[in-house]
């Protein structure tokens, strides 16, 4: 029997693993996918700018520190597990159940699946899969394949908006087709966008032509009239969004917004009490649409959790600083530093 049981391992819930430890609590990390990391897995080289104190840094990177971090105080992860069902017993624990018929018990839980299991939203043409062996991509995962060629975006939120600000100076060329004329991405990037590629609005693929396997241009149709226009392509990334299998929150009986999102009160709890969500499946005043944000959301779900357990516990960890658990561990690092220091004026004497 576990305290708690995380059910997502993108940045809330890898961040939540690690406060869990923080908090003295026995957790159990659950993930759908292989590997740990949500959706930046899509994106692993996508450059990640507004974690507070940190330089920009790679998605992969990001995943990298984060899955360490989450690992620190040992916790149980389970990875290649779909969550099909969750039974509160009469004891107020939980059972879980995953697509192999196997079970996981919780006293609590916290949701961190964003808005389910995410699944690439694919191109609806007849043909288009065979063009995925070749250049035909859902997501960038070496930026350097694309030097020097012509790269045809079809997409108009922040993933699309990014990666044609990464690919300006890299590939030939990049053009943009959107099917509406406004952008979703933030503000300054679009900005910048538009200044740099070629934009086609509102406009969408109408097909891709090419010999076997390989797409050589692509015909795009205006959305509102009859005007379609063909370009010489090397490459099409389509970043169109996900498709999230949200079946799981449906079936738990957790009031949701107007919107399909989870509702939490203040300390992220929702309607069904010991179970909490943090991150992209909550929508609450004051939300934060950012990576750090599923941090405070993850901390805040977790203090929830051990009061929920222990109502005289107190209401938060203290800071890492003060904070007994990392004290053998802080001096350790301030040896390291001091080793680094005394190498580094040698190297430079």
């Amino acid at each position: 029997m576990y305290d708690l049981t995380i059910i997502g391992a993108g940045p809330a819930g890898l961040y939540s693993t690690f406060y869990a430890g923080m908090r003295d609590l026995k957790v159990k990390l659950i993930e759908y996918n292989s590997e740990l990391g949500g959706k930046i897995l899509f994106y692993p080289e996508k450059i990640i700018w507004d974690v507070g104190g940190m330089p920009p840094t790679p998605g992969a990177t990001l995943i990298d520190q984060l899955v360490n971090q989450a690992n620190t105080f040992d916790p149980t992860i389970c990875t290649n597990e779909h969550i099909e069902k969750m039974v509160r017993e009469p004891d107020g624990t939980f059972t879980l159940f995953n697509d192999k018929g196997e079970k996981h018990y919780s006293r609590t839980v916290l949701l961190a699946s964003g808005h389910g299991i995410p699944v690439m939203q694919k191109l609806e043409l007849e043909g288009a899969d065979r063009f995925e062996v070749a250049n035909l991509h859902y997501t960038v995962t070496q930026i350097e394949s694309f030097r020097d060629k012509r790269v045809l975006i079809s997409g108009g939120g922040n993933a699309a908006v990014d990666w044609a600000n990464e690919l300006v100076g890299v590939a030939k060329e990049v053009i943009v087709c959107h099917r509406r004329h406004d952008f979703g991405g933030h503000e300054k990037n679009v900005a910048h966008m538009k200044s740099k590629v070629e934009l086609r609005t509102p406009f969408q693929i109408k097909e891709l032509h090419g010999e076997r396997t390989s797409i050589d241009s692509v015909t795009l149709s205006h959305c509102d009239s009859e005007l379609e226009e063909r370009f010489d392509i090397d490459a099409v990334i389509v970043n169109h969004g996900m498709k999230m299998d949200g079946c799981f929150l449906m079936e738990a009986g957790l009031e949701l917004e107007a919107d399909g999102f989870v509702r939490v009160s203040p300390c992220m709890e929702t309607s069904q009490p010991g179970i909490f969500a943090a991150g992209d499946v909550t929508r609450h005043a004051g939300k934060l649409q950012l990576i750090s944000g599923a941090f405070v959301e993850g901390a805040t779900a977790v203090n929830g959790v051990k009061q929920y357990l222990d109502p005289a516990a107190t209401k938060q960890a203290f800071v890492s600083s003060h904070n007994e658990k990392f004290k053998q561990r802080n001096q350790e690092i301030k040896i390291e530093h001091k080793h680094k220091d005394k190498r580094k004026k040698l190297e430079f004497t």
